[in-house]
């Protein structure tokens, strides 16, 4: 089953912060099948990243790169890293 990880930013300066994003430092979207970055439309510093794994196990792995890097531990407006899994009505979760 796939999993996704759903990460808010406000980054403050979109130009300067997308350079540092697309090195991938932590190699965090290593596995990622997709990845897709959405700005704000009231405010283009404000970045939503969707990232889409295989697995929960993936998902969780990049998590822990990104966490133990401490990527994002230098904005302080922000949601994430979160694993999620696409919920269904046919969806059953532990």
């Amino acid at each position: 089953m796939s999993a996704f990880i759903i990460t808010r930013i406000q980054v403050g300066d979109y130009d300067a912060w997308r350079p540092m994003f697309d090195k991938d430092g932590p190699r965090a979207r290593e596995k990622a099948t997709a990845q897709r970055v959405f700005r704000g439309a009231d405010d283009s510093n404000h970045v939503f990243i969707f990232l889409e794994f295989a697995s929960e196990e993936d998902a969780q792995e990049s998590k822990r790169r990104l966490v133990d890097a401490g990527t994002l531990d230098r904005f302080e407006d922000k949601d994430g890293p979160t694993v999620v899994r696409e919920a269904s009505p046919k969806t059953k979760f532990p």
